[in-house]
């Protein structure tokens, strides 16, 4: 059985699918966190098996953005995160009053 692009493809829906599902459901912000996350590595996984199957760097080159926006976007985020949940341990997404000073 040869893995094709098609598995590939099927691979990223259903990663990006449970992302969407956990950013939707869940209220926790490191949970909603780590679904973006998801999110974004199977649109990484989108890209290169696409750039694979019709021989164009041009997938590999936008996975190399889309790390680094990534990456960015842990040292942001996890940062905001961990700070929220030192002053309040009990905060979820809906209280948005604690990004107030």
């Amino acid at each position: 059985m040869e893995v094709t692009t098609n598995w590939y493809l099927v691979l990223a829906i259903l990663m990006f699918s449970i992302g969407a599902v956990g950013l939707m459901v869940r209220r926790n912000p490191l949970v909603m966190f780590m679904s973006v996350e998801l999110m974004l590595n199977s649109v990484n996984i989108t890209f290169v098996s696409l750039g694979t199957a019709l021989n164009d760097v041009g997938g590999q080159i936008a996975v190399f953005f889309v790390l680094v926006v990534a990456a960015v976007e842990v040292v942001v985020g996890l940062a905001l995160i961990v700070a929220i949940n030192r002053r309040h341990p009990d905060a979820d997404a809906d209280d948005l009053s604690v990004l107030r000073g």
